[in-house]
């Protein structure tokens, strides 16, 4: 299984990028997406910039993961039996 995450361009250099993700600096090689501009939303993949997307979509991505964590969090609780710590 593969899995990309949403970010969002905040620097570029030639096909170098930094992109924000969830509050991560993350560095991206933007070979795949050349008109990719600062201020755009992109999904990475194994340390690659793979598409542009719209704010719209990077927010639903992000809500996708927060879902996720909570459902792994409610998980882990009602694994614990009372007294644990």
């Amino acid at each position: 299984m593969c899995l990309a995450v949403a970010g969002k361009l905040i620097d570029r250099s030639d096909n170098d990028g930094v992109v924000d993700v969830r509050g991560n600096r993350v560095r991206a090689r933007l070979d795949v997406v050349p008109e990719v501009e600062v201020g755009d939303h992109v999904l990475l993949h194994a340390g690659f910039a793979i598409t542009v997307i719209s704010a719209e979509e990077a927010a639903a991505t992000d809500q996708a993961f927060e879902e996720l964590e909570r459902a792994e969090e409610d998980e882990r609780n009602a694994d614990r039996r009372p007294g644990d710590a």
